[in-house]
């Protein structure tokens, strides 16, 4: 059975060529439109729906990518999407908190441009549409594609500024292998709650603590337009004791505040009781994020707080 798949191009490297200078530029004419597809049973149809650095990229263009998913579902067995690294990973969840259909959704990219001497571009491409048009990937989540491995939207994240092998999963690992001749998943991705968005906006900055930080950052934020705060904290989850003291502050103003650590593995959790330690946080009111990292977190943020989630059940959404 001949497998259809809608392939959504949206810029980035995986787009562009290198110049004689070895300067990467955005390219009008997409290379991956050029690859003859050698995959025995997949029909690509490809659009060039954007044509962005990912650096551009903003939520409502992840939005529009749902929208689209959703207004050509019916017709496809799967979607690629390709997408430039930076963001990619940031797409990917947004997408995976959405109400997408149930179906492979797969995104993938290039560390190296079409030009550039052992570029990654066209063979993850193909990867991806081998696995988007696997009925076992379905189920999984939206995924991420590179380098012969299949990553959960919800845990991967860029690793390495240059390195092809740059997206990894920190503590649980892929999901799967791409084979030769077989694709090979030993882990599930585990449910999530989704959303089905019209429309989202709102500010939500990110803050890292660092040592010898008081309230500086935080004072020169201007409040009353904020709509939440994602903070990058130490370790298990602690601040400075200036900045815990600012932080309380703004929770008890009714800011929502989520906390992530600047760890690259483990989750933060509420452990020491000093001023600034993670369960003084938690007892004034701000919520530690599990197994995201603060660009995630900062979405699943924006995401709840256009859904209309407010108080305790805004809560148990962040911290679940």
């Amino acid at each position: 059975m001949t497998k259809k798949i809608l392939v959504l191009h949206t810029g980035g490297t995986i787009s562009m060529q290198a110049d004689e200078s070895g300067a990467v530029r955005t390219s009008a004419d997409n290379p991956m439109n050029h690859i003859s597809n050698p995959l025995e049973g997949i029909e690509v149809h490809s659009l060039d729906f954007l044509n962005l650095p990912s650096p551009h990229i903003k939520p409502k263009h992840m939005l529009a990518l749902y929208h689209k998913i959703k207004q050509e579902a019916s017709s496809y067995d799967g979607v690629v999407i390709t997408h430039g690294t930076d963001t990619l990973e940031e797409t990917a969840y947004f997408l995976d908190t959405m109400e997408v259909p149930h179906m492979p959704i797969v995104l993938t990219g290039a560390m190296r441009s079409s030009n550039e001497l052992g570029s990654d571009g066209v063979y993850n491409y193909l990867s991806a549409l081998r696995v988007a048009s696997d009925d076992k990937a379905a189920d999984k989540g939206v995924l991420v594609v590179m380098n012969d491995e299949i990553h959960a939207a919800k845990y991967v994240t860029k690793t390495h500024t240059t390195n092809v092998s740059t997206f990894q999963t920190p503590t649980h690992g892929p999901l799967g292998l791409i084979m030769k001749q077989e694709i090979l998943y030993f882990k599930t991705a585990e449910p999530r709650v989704r959303f089905d968005l019209e429309s989202i906006q709102g500010l939500v900055p990110i803050i890292p603590v660092y040592a010898g930080m008081t309230d500086e950052l935080l004072d020169l934020l201007p409040v009353d337009q904020l709509d939440g705060l994602i903070i990058q904290a130490f370790g298990a989850g602690n601040v400075p004791k200036e900045t815990a003291e600012k932080l309380k502050s703004l929770s008890q103003a009714g800011l929502p505040i989520a906390l992530v650590s600047r760890c690259f593995n483990g989750i933060a959790e509420p452990v020491y009781a000093y001023e600034g330690g993670g369960v003084c946080l938690q007892n004034d009111g701000v919520y530690f994020v599990k197994e995201l990292n603060a660009q995630k977190a900062r979405l699943k943020l924006l995401i709840a707080i256009n859904a209309g989630l407010k108080g305790e059940q805004l809560q148990t959404y962040m911290e679940g």
